[in-house]
């Protein structure tokens, strides 16, 4: 009994590693703000030319989401994730042949199409692993890999201008060199992993995935994406210009507050991946929430350095595990149309784009508290969501 365990659990292990590793491919879509910077540096860009290309990721996920889900029933899981890691290296193999202006469109283009499918089809392939009221903290450990991609980005990136290959005259553009090769070992390591999945769901249409959205359950945890992904991007934007608003700080020292979201971002998806081990989903979501609503009042007051930072920390630790229990929410909501919901909340990814555009004309009429106005009207959807939040 003892021998059969262990051999389980390394049967496990042999299938989960791989699956991890496909999560920190993930996080290299987040490059994209590092690599963007770089290529305004070196083309002479203006804001607008390089803004286009972290645009172009969430253009992306409004398009290729669905698709992928109907796609997965025709071919698993398992073999729509390898065709968004092959995307992922093109993606990565591109830059290496220079970064033009073109090239770059075609780079990031690529890098975002892999992620939305990645994004679609990795997350339902681990309900194949996992199961129940553990889902919720696998993928939010899922989440902690893709961070670390995440942050490794722009320290590699200043490595590679300064200190790797310069011989070669990749200077920053390392940075795809060396997530090429990790890419390339994921497909390997991935493809060689059996994963046994259940039969693919009945086939269906563009049509028939959005109408799932007339369930209102699924129509809310939608919603809940747009807003977790609308508060991430949108705290990403605002902390920096709310503490030059407040504190008359140049950009190179408000900077940091992106930095502290991810640090507390990050915190958030490893320690959540334990708690919700022990702690049941709904509790821990309103717990989240709260600390963001706390967060949010705390920027809308603040006028010193240490409560602007408190309240940012505050968001990105309760931000980090949105995104994992939302989406666990609607997969158990829906066994057998795990793949069409996936797609749908993938999709929800798009919410990136509404919110920035909506602070930025609540910045232009009212400063910077009309920005967290509009965030914190995500926050207040999330704590009626958390009234929703079912036990499985």
């Amino acid at each position: 009994m003892a021998q059969q365990l262990v051999t389980t659990r390394k049967s496990f292990l042999l299938q989960i590693i791989p699956v991890m590793l496909c999560f920190f491919v993930m996080g290299f879509v987040d490059l994209v703000g590092t690599a963007s910077n770089y290529v305004q540096k070196d083309l002479g860009l203006t804001d607008s030319q390089a803004n286009l290309f972290p645009s172009l990721v969430f253009f992306w996920f409004l398009f290729f989401s669905v698709p992928t889900g109907m796609l997965m029933n025709k071919i698993g899981r398992k073999n729509t994730v390898m065709i968004s890691l092959v995307v992922t290296v093109a993606s990565l193999i591109v830059p290496i042949f220079g970064d033009g202006y073109t090239t770059m469109l075609i780079a990031f283009s690529l890098l975002g199409i892999g992620n939305a499918i990645m994004q679609t089809s990795l997350n339902p392939l681990v309900t194949n692993l996992i199961s129940g009221d553990k889902l919720a903290s696998t993928l939010t450990f899922g989440q902690f890999v893709k961070a670390i991609a995440s942050f490794l980005a722009p320290i590699l990136a200043a490595w590679g201008a300064t200190t790797l290959m310069p011989t070669f005259g990749l200077g920053w553009r390392s940075l795809f060199v060396i997530y090429a090769i990790v890419c390339v070992l994921s497909i390997a390591l991935l493809g060689a992993t059996p994963i046994e999945e259940e039969r693919p769901d009945k086939a269906s249409g563009v049509g028939e995935c959005l109408k799932l959205l007339g369930r209102p359950f699924i129509l809310l945890c939608f919603l809940g994406i747009m807003c977790h992904v609308g508060i991430d991007v949108g705290t990403n934007t605002t902390a920096p210009k709310i503490i030059m608003e407040r504190l008359a700080l140049p950009l190179e020292e408000a900077g940091f507050a992106t930095g502290l979201y991810f640090i507390f971002r990050t915190i958030g998806c490893f320690s959540g991946a334990f708690i919700l081990r022990s702690v049941s989903a709904k509790l821990f979501f309103a717990i989240s929430v709260l600390m963001m609503l706390a967060g949010m009042v705390l920027l809308f007051v603040g006028h010193t350095i240490t409560p602007l930072y408190i309240g940012i920390a505050l968001i990105g630790f309760g931000n980090s595990n949105i995104f994992s229990i939302v989406f666990a929410q609607a997969l158990l909501y829906t066994p057998n149309e795990k793949n069409e919901v996936s797609g749908l909340m993938i999709m929800g990814l798009f919410g990136g784009t509404i919110f920035p555009l909506a602070m930025g004309y609540a910045a232009d009429a009212m400063g910077q508290v009309g920005a967290v106005a509009v965030m914190a009207l995500g926050v207040a959807y999330l704590m009626f969501y958390t009234l929703r939040i079912r036990k499985h």
